[in-house]
């Protein structure tokens, strides 16, 4: 039996599950260490008890079996806090071992974790200290799901809203209970329907260690504030939490799932499973590390001491080991099953792809086995198809249910908004779907997300205003966050007072989203887009936890009418299921009307400028999908100078214009009740605007 000195019996326990299980006569304890010769397991009261109330020295004989370490703790009872402790060889270079029997490790496999006394830099700077890690947490509470259950939204119906929990409520003018938790969350809820989004997508929500900054950016006061930098896989971020200390992790998790659920809106995770916050060999040994180095990480073939980094953070987990690939897979369907969340965007995914030696892998296990899973068969699953290391697989991920964010898209579309000739066929390429990315691999319009914004890069407003970034503030001397913005900073960089700049600024703004929203495919809006928000040039606020990344609320009201446009834009999309087509736009004749999918123009009918190298217009019509559905025309017009559009002529029918860009507010966005019939069959379409006609 185990070596100990303390209040509660013990048992040999069980290998599985891994982490700490409640069960009738105890608590059963389990992880996986396939080269540890010894463990310990230290309880604490809390997160800051100085000391442990025991320490549990595991036996070899009784506690140990196959790859895992064990034990039951008999009527240990639920909220108390605990590490481990393992011993084995040390041997970074030969064989990548690197265990110390002195270092407290946190449990990967914890539901719950909390963070009191870690100290990151106490920790590299003069090595261990007695106690000082973070710690998991025993949960057993029971929670009323009210019959709730994930989203079942059809992926062609999806529009996502990628916001980060903190960000979102955490400015004083957000107004909530709870600022920059999952229950202010909630508070915002009425917000988010009124915007008429179906799916939020959350930054990592899972626990992570806000220390893992360089030091001259920890020295300045700054902190991790995106969260890419995961150590506790299974637990709620604590931070996001009103009472972490308590252990409500799960419960205010749920709270937020469930409220969103009730509202219709379905929630999907950035997850970070391609590195660890435990960073290369100079980071901290905080979990893996301690547990089986050379299991969980990619290292270098000849010397085990080096780790291959293809997630720019200093190590790439080795997703594709048998033992990885469960972990990652339970992880996710604990997700679905336990917290009902709708699905999963795979921050780097393609690092996910490699071996643990780095190279590109035909079928990563890791993938097919997301792709595959009961568990995760109606969830979305998204990648980031690239990593830090120049793998990019835009159009070429595994499986057949990944979705993709669309980097070609964003980069497209970004050019053609800012005047860049010769993009007219690309752009139609893009509006239908982006059949050149995925149409080989049969697959659908559905398999790509539309962006032009997201969390890394500059946002909506800076992208119209700045052609160089503004990083100073992140104390790195601008080298951080990348070169290539493909912005336009409509005359003027930054800040302006001109009003002729802000009306074109504003103008180029709609113009991004109004693409976006009009393509086949999934759309994504980055949070306060919508809004305007700016973060003044900065286009990497990954450490800035202030006012430069937060939301600010007084901009709902200061750019009401952007709101209004962009919640119009949704609704329109909304309405047209020809915006929604699970196929690629081919111009051949579909549905009951036995009519074109779509008809291509330029600004004369059926005369597209596909080999006019600086043409900047591109006009189409598309069928409805539905019979109730009205036809839609849409006039793009990037140029610089105004152009007259010829427009189809319908027998008994008329063109009401729904959108044009080139109009103030609120003729900008005509709800249908309010549209008005055009008269003849030409159309001015204004200097670098868009109008969308619906014809009934």
């Amino acid at each position: 039996m185990p070596a100990d000195q303390g209040p509660y019996q013990l048992r040999p326990g069980r290998r599985y599950p891994n982490g700490a299980t409640v069960e009738d006569d105890g608590v059963n304890f389990s992880v996986f260490s396939r080269h540890a010769c010894g463990a310990e397991l230290l309880l604490y009261e809390d997160a800051a008890s100085a000391e442990p109330f025991q320490i549990i020295r595991l036996d070899p004989e009784v506690n140990h079996t196959f790859f895992s370490w064990h034990v039951l703790v008999v009527d240990l009872p639920p909220g108390t806090h605990y590490t481990w402790r393992m011993d084995g060889p040390f041997d970074p270079r030969g064989h990548g071992w690197r265990f110390n029997s002195a270092v407290e490790l946190v449990d990967p496999w914890a539901r719950a974790v909390n963070i009191c006394d870690w100290d990151r830099w106490r920790r590299l700077r003069v090595g261990v200290q007695p106690h000082d890690s973070p710690r998991a947490m025993v949960l057993a509470e029971d929670y009323d799901w009210e019959g709730d259950t994930p989203i079942r939204l059809p992926t062609e119906q999806t529009i996502i809203y990628e916001l980060h929990v903190g960000g979102f409520t955490r400015h004083q003018s957000s107004g909530v209970a709870h600022p920059g938790t999952f229950l202010g969350l909630i508070e915002k809820i009425p917000y988010l329907t009124e915007l008429g989004i179906t799916h939020i997508e959350l930054m990592p929500v899972m626990a992570f260690d806000e220390q893992d900054v360089p030091p001259n950016v920890w020295d300045a006061g700054l902190r991790n504030f995106w969260g890419y930098s995961t150590f506790g896989f299974f637990s709620p971020h604590p931070g996001y939490c009103v009472t972490p200390q308590q252990g409500t992790h799960r419960r205010e998790f749920r709270d937020m799932v469930k409220a969103l659920h009730k509202a219709g809106i379905g929630v999907i995770l950035d997850v970070v499973f391609n590195h660890t916050s435990e960073g290369g060999a100079g980071g901290p040994t905080m979990s893996f590390k301690g547990l089986g180095n050379e299991t969980f990480y990619c290292l270098d073939h000849l010397d085990h001491s080096l780790y291959l980094d293809f997630s720019g953070c200093g190590n790439t987990v080795n997703a594709n080991h048998p033992v990885v690939s469960r972990f990652i897979l339970d992880a996710l369907e604990y997700w679905v099953r336990e917290m009902h969340v709708d699905g999963f965007r795979f921050d780097l995914a393609s690092a996910m792809a490699r071996d643990g030696d780095g190279r590109p892998m035909a079928n990563p296990p890791v993938l097919w086995g997301i792709e595959l899973s009961d568990t995760l068969n109606a969830s979305k699953i998204i990648a980031e198809a690239w990593d830090a290391a120049g793998l990019y697989q835009v159009g070429s991920f595994p499986g057949y249910r990944w979705m993709e964010w669309n980097g070609c898209f964003r980069d497209s579309v970004r050019r053609f908004v800012r005047g860049d000739s010769g993009l007219v066929p690309e752009i139609a390429t893009r509006l239908s779907g982006s059949s050149d990315l995925y149409q080989a691999n049969l697959r659908q319009p559905i398999n790509s997300v539309n962006f032009v914004t997201c969390h890394d890069g500059f946002t909506l407003w800076d992208l119209v205003s700045y052609e160089r970034k503004d990083n100073l503030a992140n104390h790195e001397d601008n080298r951080d966050g990348t070169n290539d913005n493909l912005s336009w900073n409509c005359g003027i960089e930054g800040e302006a007072d001109d009003p002729e700049i802000l009306l074109l600024r504003r103008r180029q703004a709609k113009n991004l989203l109004t693409l976006t929203f009009l393509s086949q495919g999934v759309p994504m809006l980055s949070a306060g887009d919508e809004v305007l928000r700016t973060q003044q040039g900065n286009n990497n606020v990954w450490c800035q936890d202030n006012d430069l990344g937060w939301f600010d609320w007084r901009l709902v009201e200061r750019n009401r009418e952007m709101f209004r446009f962009v919640r119009g834009l949704i609704a329109l999309r909304k309405r047209h299921a020809s915006l929604r087509r699970r196929h690629f736009l081919s111009g051949q004749p579909r549905g009951t009307a036995n009519r074109p999918d779509v008809v291509w123009h330029g600004t004369r009918l059926d005369q597209p400028p596909w080999d006019d190298p600086e043409a900047r217009v591109l006009a189409f019509t598309l069928a409805p999908a539905r019979q109730d559905e009205d036809m839609l025309h849409v006039l793009v017009n990037m140029d610089s100078e105004a152009h007259r559009f010829e427009i189809p002529l319908m027998q008994g029918q008329a063109w009401h214009t729904a959108l044009d860009t080139g109009r103030a507010s609120p003729t900008d966005l005509v709800w249908p009740e309010a549209q008005l019939p055009i008269q003849g069959g030409m159309v001015l379409v204004r200097a670098r605007s868009i109008q969308v006609l619906e014809g009934r």
